[in-house]
């Protein structure tokens, strides 16, 4: 069983790679973020993890870390019906900040996991009541980056304004972020926030 691949880069497409080690280039299927940060013709090290397809026979799944590995095969194991590629868009929105992920299923507050991940309600509710009491068990590097509805919870209800007017989750989520890293005051009307948003927006 192959678990770890070291070698360059031939070719990175939007959802996986080719790793040439030996002289053998293995196609090795990644998250969106982490096959972004590849480069065709530089050395890589990816952690790998093998599952078998009915239809394309042994598939590889790389991971820049064995932390991510970890939280890849907990999606897999522990979410009913959840196969390889499904944990893996899993794992592409909880790689945002894995220390906010692991936050938010503790807490259980399917808040975060919606407005700042990206995730359905449904999926929120079900991802709560499948690891919360496995979360613990993963290892977690790094602190957290998103604060934004822990520290300012109305900018909840000017995420859920920018949608209805719109816009896209994941860009009213970096408006959202912008404002907040500005400093905007969280005394003001919503009304106002709302108007400083569609302004970075429309930017």
């Amino acid at each position: 069983m192959i678990a770890y691949l070291q070698g360059q880069i031939l070719e990175t497409r939007e959802e996986s790679v080719i790793i040439v080690c030996g002289g053998v280039g293995y196609e090795v299927n990644m998250t969106k973020s982490s096959a972004a940060e590849l480069e065709a013709g530089r050395e890589a090290a990816l952690y790998i993890a093998e599952s078998i397809s009915p239809y394309d026979g042994t598939v590889l799944y790389g991971f820049l870390s064995k932390e991510d590995k970890e939280l890849w095969t907990l999606f897999k194991t522990a979410i009913p019906n959840t196969g390889a590629k499904k944990a893996l868009e899993f794992l592409n929105k909880a790689l945002r900040s894995v220390a906010d992920f692991h936050a938010a299923i503790i807490k259980r507050d399917p808040k975060i996991l919606t407005g700042i991940f990206g995730f359905t309600a449904k999926t929120a509710e079900k991802l709560i009541t499948s690891l919360k009491d496995k979360m613990d068990a993963v290892s977690v590097q790094g602190a957290g980056k998103i604060k934004v509805l822990d520290d300012a919870p109305y900018m909840s209800g000017v995420l859920e304004a920018l949608i209805a007017l719109g816009y896209s989750a994941p860009e009213s989520r970096r408006a959202i972020e912008q404002l907040y890293h500005e400093g905007i005051n969280p005394n003001d009307k919503i009304e106002n926030i709302i108007k400083e948003a569609l302004r970075v927006l429309k930017k």
